[in-house]
Formats: structure tokens, C-alpha cells, sequence
């Protein structure tokens, strides 16, 4: 049995931390979360580039990333070999992976045409990079797919044996509540794109047939970034190539000597080689390398600039029918601001105590893709929550202090006179009205004298909407007794008013008011 190297006990430990926080980021009866899975994204740096470029703005809660970024000028590619929750995924399971020879298309500037165009975009105000960061890729397949379906077996399985042991059901109820409070998802749901999310990471764990780190040196943007920033790294491998009577080192080197001479670009600085080295000569220090070939040609360069131009032209087309539906999460001022933003990582949705978000297919055109949205009739927005906020890596849903969220405006709520009881049937109903939770009522009713439908006159119990009452959390569509389409809805604003105070993640504005108060 093989010793472990520290950066594989750095990695064992990383990601049993970010599977503790991703099971951390959940509601388990308190309204803080005081540790979330989004402190990895916050040292991302590819969410902190992409973010800052789409924002045209400095944006604290990306520092960290920044920070790593500047590490890797000195340090290399430490973060995908040391620290990438993804990357241990994939060195636990490429054993287990035949390989064989990768088609020609992986092997050449493939990752270059990936990260430009996402970065460019950015600049351009299109920020989808999301999509591809291997830590989301990761979190969305535990999310919307991995997670639920344990969920769902384990409360199922439990249902089974409790219907069929009997007396003795009893002794399994602690060790079913320890599972069910501390790793099962705290409620039960179906997410749109859960078969999506787990595909996609199952094909970038598939990608280890065409060899180790396949995925990490010739796919992931965040790699690829940080491979451009470890080119002007000062640490060295020396020898810089393999013996030519062991290559051990080779063999073990989870991102290969393809070129018979380690890039910087690609090292990991694993330290695999020099675990393995029987003579000892492998090492690695800090010294200068000048005989590296350029990194890109100019015209990958431009090329893929100049697609991500494209891109932010193309995938910002919105559905303007579409629009009217798109409810977002509390705070969130612009939908511009909030695609600038979002990482899509689904932490929000993951959180949403109501089962209110859930991630877009269409709603918001192809830029809008993976992003949260409120959909009233499957659920909506507690009065007194604050998670979605707290959870957000980026400030995209801002993190709004409890009394200020209960006034933050979402939509409006519209009655639909052609279904809602009272007015299309002749009959009382109050249910959005017993329902609504802004202590002063934003939906009332009013006794109303209508028509029959024999033309007799009748006193009916009508509910109506305070427009300067109502924030939209949908609840009251969302409780409508009527099948299919609600006799409410909520219709998203258009313009809202600024936040009123400084919040996490941005910069204090001294002075302002709440227009809500």
C-alpha cells in the first residue's frame, strides 16, 4: 500500500470539508447558517474574475478568489492539485477507469476556446462561466440530483421497514432521526434540470478514460486560468523532463509529460513525482525556466475573445411574454445585476425553505440558465426567511437582515377575475386572505353584490390586492384551491427602488433611506 502524499491528505481533507458544508448548507431549524459550501466559490478564482468583469465593480465577497489567483503567480496550479474538491473526485475513481487514446480534438487548444469566450462574455456582461466551473458542476449534481435521490431512497426505504418490523420499529427511530437531521435533505423535492446537472458531471468523470486529469488539463476553465497564472510561477520541477531509464515520476504525474517536458500550465504540483522518485533527484525550488513555448497563438487569442463578444450578443434574448413570470429571489434590484452576479450554483435553491426556487430552463433566455426562480405554485417565499441571501457566494441575492426582507418587494400579486372563485364562480373564498403573512393584510376582502348567473342579485365575500402592501412572496397563489392555473398570480416588477443600506458584499451608501419603512 502506497503512502499517502500531503497534497492527498490536503485533498481527503478538502473535500470531506466541502461535503460537511455542503450538508451544513441546509435548514436544520435555525435562521442562520452559520457555515455554507459557498466559501468555496468565494475562493474561486474564476467566479471572482468573471463576477468582477461582468459588475464592472469591485465586489468584496470575491476577494478571496482574487487572492488564490495572486498565490498561483508564485505557487502554480497548488489549488487544483491541493485543494479541488472535483479534482479528488476524479483521482479517487480514474483507477477504476480503463483507459485509451484521446481523440485529437482534446489534445489541442480545446481549453483555450472554452475559458476566452467565457471571459469575454463577461467583459461583455454575459457571465455564464458558471456553467463550467467544476465546483459547480459538482454542487448541481449534488443538489438537484444526488442528494434528493438519498433523500427519497433512505425515507422510502425507512417507510418500508417500519410498515413491516413491527414492534420492534421503535429501536430504529434514533438512528433514522440522526440520518434524517444531520445528512438527509431537510425536505423533500424535484428539481427541473436534475438530470442535466448529474450528466454533466458524469461525463466530466468519464472524460478519465482518455486518461488521468483529463477534465483538469484539457477542459476546465478554472484550470486553464490558473494554468495561465502558474506560467509565470517561479516554481520549478527539476529535472523539468523524466529519466529516460525509470519515468516513474512520469507515470505517476496525474497530468502526464506529454511533450516529455513538464509545462507549468499543466503541473499540479502534486509532488506525486517526487514521492515516487526511488533516486531522489526529483524536487521542485524556486528558479526560472525561459525555454517554455508560448502559451497561445494570437489568433486563439482573439478568436476566442472575439467569440465571447458573439456570445454576450446572442444568448442575451429574452422572451419579453417570459418576463412578466420571472419572479427572483428578495433583494435582487435588476435582472442585469443579478446575471452579472450569479454563479449558479444552486445554493439558494438548495436552502429555499417554501420549495419556492428552482433553476430556469427557458424563463430567462439561455443567459438566464441554471439561475433561481420563484415559482408560486410549487411554492413560495417564507415572510421571516433569510437563507437564499446568506448562502449566496457572490451578494447576487443579497443578504438582508430579517425586517428589512419582510418589505422587499418581489411582484405584485394580480387577481385572474375569469378564475378566482368569487368573481367567476359566484361563491366566497378568502383563502389567499387568511394566508397572506404582512400583518396589515395585503390582500383584503370586501362584500360585493353581483349578478348570478340567473341574473339574481348576490352578496359575495370578494378578495382585492393593496399594491402598497403586497411583496410578492407568492403565497397566496401558491395556496389558490383552484386546479392548474391559480386566480392569482404574481407578476414581476419592472423597476424596483434601490436597497436602502449598505450589505454584505457591496458598498455602504451613507444616508439612504428604506422606501419601504
Amino acid at each position: 500500500m502506497k503512502k499517502p502524499t500531503p497534497a492527498r491528505i490536503s485533498q481527503l481533507i478538502f473535500l470531506a470539508l466541502f461535503l460537511v458544508l455542503f450538508l451544513m448548507t441546509e435548514y436544520r431549524g435555525s435562521d442562520r447558517i452559520v457555515a455554507a459550501v459557498n466559501g468555496f466559490f468565494r475562493a474561486n478564482p474564476l467566479t471572482a474574475v468573471t463576477t468582477l468583469l461582468a459588475a464592472k465593480g469591485y465586489v468584496p465577497l470575491v476577494l478571496p478568489g482574487l487572492l488564490v489567483l495572486l498565490f498561483s503567480l508564485f505557487l502554480g496550479r497548488f489549488f487544483c492539485g491541493w485543494l479541488c474538491p472535483l479534482g479528488t473526485v476524479l483521482d479517487l475513481v480514474t483507477g477504476r477507469i480503463g483507459k485509451t487514446v484521446p481523440p485529437s480534438w482534446l489534445t489541442g487548444r480545446v481549453k483555450f476556446w472554452l475559458l476566452l469566450p467565457l471571459l469575454g462574455a463577461a467583459l461583455f456582461n454575459l457571465n455564464i462561466a458558471g456553467l463550467f466551473d467544476p465546483i459547480a458542476i459538482l454542487l448541481r449534481g449534488l443538489t438537484f440530483c444526488l442528494h434528493p435521490l438519498v433523500g427519497d431512497t433512505v425515507r422510502g426505504g425507512w417507510r418500508g421497514l417500519y410498515g413491516i418490523m413491527g414492534e420492534g420499529r421503535d429501536l430504529l427511530a434514533p438512528g433514522f432521526r440522526l440520518v434524517n437531521d444531520y445528512l438527509l435533505p431537510f425536505r423533500e423535492a424535484l428539481y427541473p434540470l436534475a438530470f442535466a446537472s448529474l450528466l454533466l458531471l458524469v461525463l466530466v468523470i468519464c472524460l478519465e478514460r482518455f486518461g488521468e486529469r483529463t477534465w483538469c488539463r484539457r477542459l476546465c476553465p478554472l484550470g486553464t486560468l490558473l494554468g495561465m497564472a502558474a506560467r509565470f510561477s517561479p516554481l520549478v520541477r527539476t529535472p523539468d523532463a523524466p529519466c529516460s531509464s525509470c519515468r516513474r515520476c512520469a507515470a505517476a504525474c496525474p497530468s502526464g509529460f506529454d511533450r516529455e517536458l513538464m509545462q507549468k500550465e499543466e503541473c499540479l504540483a502534486c509532488m506525486a513525482c517526487v514521492a515516487t522518485c526511488p533516486t531522489g533527484k526529483v524536487g521542485f525550488s524556486f528558479g526560472l525556466r525561459s525555454e517554455e513555448k508560448p502559451l497561445m497563438e494570437r489568433r486563439v487569442l482573439l478568436g476566442g475573445l472575439l467569440s465571447g463578444f458573439f456570445l454576450a450578443r446572442l444568448f442575451r434574448f429574452r422572451d419579453p411574454a417570459a418576463r412578466a413570470h420571472l419572479l427572483r429571489p428578495p433583494g435582487v434590484r435588476t435582472e442585469e445585476e443579478f446575471l452579472h452576479r450569479c454563479v449558479r450554483c444552486g445554493e439558494c435553491m438548495k436552502v429555499c425553505l417554501r420549495s419556492a426556487l428552482y433553476p430556469a430552463l427557458a424563463q430567462a433566455g439561455v443567459e438566464g440558465l441554471y439561475t433561481p426562480v420563484l415559482i408560486p405554485r410549487l411554492g413560495y417565499c417564507e415572510y421571516n426567511c433569510t437563507l437564499c441571501g446568506q448562502v449566496c457566494p457572490t451578494a447576487a441575492i443579497p443578504d438582508l437582515p430579517p425586517d428589512l426582507k419582510k418589505r422587499e418587494v418581489i411582484g405584485k400579486a394580480v387577481f385572474d377575475k375569469n378564475h378566482c372563485l368569487p368573481y367567476a364562480k359566484r361563491v366566497d373564498c378568502i383563502v389567499c386572505e387568511e394566508h397572506c403573512p404582512i400583518p396589515q393584510k395585503a390582500i383584503r376582502s370586501e362584500t360585493v353584490v353581483m349578478s348570478g348567473f340567473r341574473g339574481e342579485k348576490l352578496s359575495v365575500k370578494a378578495p382585492y390586492v393593496v399594491d402598497e402592501l403586497c411583496n410578492g412572496c407568492g403565497i397566496c397563489e401558491n395556496v389558490c384551491p383552484l386546479e392548474g392555473k391559480a386566480g392569482i398570480e404574481v407578476f414581476a416588477l419592472r423597476d424596483r427602488a434601490p436597497l436602502p443600506a449598505a450589505l454584505p458584499g457591496d458598498t455602504a451608501v451613507p444616508g439612504a433611506e428604506d422606501p419601504y419603512r
